[in-house]
């Protein structure tokens, strides 16, 4: 082959390459083209639609068991992972203290509430003293009025000598003393009713059951026996033990953390989205998790149950001091709540702390960025305490119930106190009416 042959297949293999390579490069942009137009076709149509993290934990309750008397530890019936019931009790404190208490504050109540039926008893008495008093004022009044007869017929008398001078000072000296009596009945009389008075404005109104002294001596029977009962701590609600710290004979005082409680049953997911991805995301969109725990194959899913208030930049420890001269700027999150299905709760159990992925499809967007109206029922509540108070009150009824005597009655201690006794015509200190 000579040279121009060899020149012309070199050519000709040249134009192939290129060739090749054209064909090759619009291939290359016609797929980029393509994969762009999918992507965007994807962000436009799914991806638009949805919001994703990581950074998201399990979150739950951390119920703190705190005795609300001081004591020393005797028992502990629950131990770290222990699960326990709502009511089951957990620590038991030396009732001993609080027992001794219990008894003089039963021992003052019986002791009040007799002596407050005394006080009902006595206004019964002390109207009759009032009608004595009463009686003894007539009877003198009497004595007065027959003095001043006889002094004015001995005085009617004493002038043509049928009276002698001593008998008709005698007379004088017995008006002046039947006066006096007189009015000393007249200030019995005020003193008796001042006394009535004074024993039926403790009296009046009320019952011996709702007398003041007595129900604040049924309080402190109240008080005394909660806190027998509070000896025992019972667990407020079901859940599994944590972080025990107390020992047996330990002396703890009111409010120091024992343990803590976890309920499961209760967790949520706090989902730290970054500010950019809070502009779609509503209260009430559904939202589907996944736990490092259990995989991919398991899911959860959820909802939005509201957005935190500030970022967690903000309500950290030490919040950043972003005025300062060397201030970089970090993208923060805010923590948005999701609740999840306890039934599928139950089914695979999560951990406080756990890591969770958690995507919200933000397709609806007709539900609201922050709460604007408040709980109408509780967040969470316990019935485990309410028994100690109703415990209580039927401690403080049997002990005034035992000490209102036999055959006497709350309505007839109480509700019909004595009658007032109405005042008497006044008598003046002369005996005229």
């Amino acid at each position: 082959m000579n040279d121009a042959q060899q020149n012309e297949a070199a050519a000709q293999a040249g134009a192939d390459r290129k060739s090749k390579r054209k064909k090759g490069l619009t291939f290359l942009a016609v797929g980029v083209l393509v994969a762009g137009a999918a992507w965007g076709a994807y962000e436009v149509l799914v991806a638009s639609h949805y919001e994703s993290t990581d950074n998201a934990y399990v979150q739950g309750n951390v119920v703190q068991i705190t005795p609300q008397i001081g004591g020393t530890v005797l028992s502990i019936y629950a131990d770290d992972t222990d699960f326990v019931k709502a009511g089951q009790p957990l620590v038991k404190l030396d009732p001993a203290d609080v027992t001794v208490g219990l008894q003089q504050a039963e021992a003052n109540l019986a002791q009040t509430v007799r002596q407050v039926r005394t006080l009902f008893a006595n206004n019964g008495s002390l109207a009759a003293q009032v009608e004595l008093r009463q009686a003894d004022v007539a009877k003198a009044d009497a004595e007065v009025k027959r003095a001043a007869d006889d002094l004015n017929r001995r005085q009617s008398l004493s002038g043509n000598g049928a009276v002698s001078k001593e008998e008709l000072n005698h007379a004088q000296t017995q008006l002046a003393n039947a006066r006096s009596a007189l009015a000393a009945a007249q200030a019995g009389v005020v003193a008796a009713r001042e006394q009535l008075a004074s024993n039926q404005a403790q009296t009046e109104g009320t019952s011996v059951e709702q007398h003041p002294s007595v129900q604040a001596a049924a309080a402190k029977v109240r008080e005394a026996w909660l806190a027998t009962q509070r000896a025992a701590l019972p667990a407020p609600m079901d859940g599994y033990v944590a972080k025990r710290t107390v020992q047996l004979g330990q002396r703890v005082a009111a409010g120091a953390p024992l343990m803590s409680i976890v309920p499961l049953q209760q967790v949520w997911v706090d989902a730290n989205f970054k500010e950019v991805q809070l502009r779609k995301i509503r209260i009430g969109q559904p939202v589907t998790l996944t736990a490092d725990l259990y995989g991919k194959h398991v899911e959860y899913k959820g909802r939005v149950q509201g957005m935190g208030v500030g970022t967690g930049a903000a309500f950290a420890l030490l919040p950043a001091q972003n005025a300062t001269g060397n201030w970089i700027k970090v993208v923060q999150r805010v923590p948005v709540r999701i609740a999840l299905d306890p039934a599928e709760v139950a089914k695979n159990p999560l951990r406080v702390g756990l890591s969770m992925d958690a995507t919200v499809d933000v397709t609806n967007q007709g539900g609201k960025t922050l709460a604007d109206a408040p709980r109408t029922a509780p967040a969470s509540q316990t019935p485990v305490f309410t028994t100690q108070d109703a415990a209580a009150d039927a401690e403080v009824r049997r002990i005034i119930a035992a000490n209102l005597g036999r055959g006497s009655s709350t309505a007839a201690l109480g509700a019909a106190p004595a009658p007032k006794v109405v005042a008497s015509r006044a008598v003046g200190a002369d005996g005229a009416h």
